[in-house]
């Protein structure tokens, strides 16, 4: 239902950082070019050095599918270091900026609070990172076997280096697409859950679904609930997919909420 309480006053929203987001991205796609241009390298090496045994078609399938499996797990363990700190600077940065945008409108609202690291928020940021562990160390492990396919294919099929080139590129492509899926995913999920979890503390029960605008795609259930109370412990029924769920948690959902404070005109 639309907001008709004259006397409530409704904050504005917070939306996810897109600081944060672009350079967590940015991360990511900087170790994604380093681990392209290694196997750009090695292919081309590779190729040009048993070109004349694969113009005999005698393919050396066996040495190149042990070399891509020492990149495999070269590029792995890099990933895997990085993984945890990157992780942790992510969630722990977007905990800070929600707070400080947080406490700016409660403060431009007539409210002063102080937040303190609660348990509740804890158990969000040590989710967080975990998923986005996991998620940043499945990069290599898809991009990886996608060349080593892509390699053996082309051998089997006498294909030259150019046109096998041609295909890392747009593994390549995708696999930058995927990061910056990642990173502004996961922005807009772990912003929606610290900004539910404060408003709870604070003990604010409703507010408003605003829909961003955003995206070439959007959903239509979404579109037509802007504007609309949900509930903040709840979140709203979506019929769409027939579950409960809250701003920014379904994947590519740019969705926002504006917090209700009842009683103050």
């Amino acid at each position: 239902m639309k907001v008709k309480n004259k006397n409530d006053r409704v904050l504005r929203p917070i939306y996810p950082c897109c600081g944060t987001e672009a350079l967590y991205k940015r991360k990511m796609y900087e170790l994604i070019d380093e681990m392209s241009a290694s196997v750009m390298y090695w292919l081309s090496a590779a190729y040009r050095r048993n070109e004349p045994v694969l113009a005999q078609d005698a393919v050396p399938a066996s040495e190149l599918r042990d070399a891509i499996r020492k990149l495999v797990r070269r590029w792995q363990k890099r990933f895997n270091q990085a993984a945890p700190k990157l992780a942790k600077w992510f969630a722990l940065s977007l905990a800070d900026r929600s707070d400080k945008q947080l406490q700016s409108i409660l403060r431009k609202g007539g409210f002063s609070v102080k937040f303190k690291m609660t348990r509740a928020q804890r158990d969000i940021l040590h989710a967080a990172v975990h998923a986005n562990v996991s998620l940043i160390k499945s990069i290599p492990q898809k991009y990886l076997n996608e060349v080593e396919g892509m390699v053996m294919r082309s051998v089997q099929t006498g294909r030259d280096l150019q046109s096998l080139q041609s295909d890392l590129l747009k593994n390549y492509k995708i696999t930058k697409r995927r990061a910056a899926l990642i990173s502004r995913d996961q922005n807009n999920k772990t912003t929606a859950a610290l900004i539910r979890v404060r408003q709870e503390e604070l003990g604010i029960t409703q507010a408003i679904w605003l829909h961003s605008g955003g995206g070439r795609h959007p959903r239509p259930t979404h579109v037509r609930n802007s504007g609309k109370k949900y509930d903040v412990t709840t979140g709203w029924f979506d019929p769409a997919i027939k579950k409960f769920i809250w701003p920014g948690t379904e994947i590519n959902c740019r969705c926002v909420s504006k917090s209700i404070v009842p009683g103050f005109s």
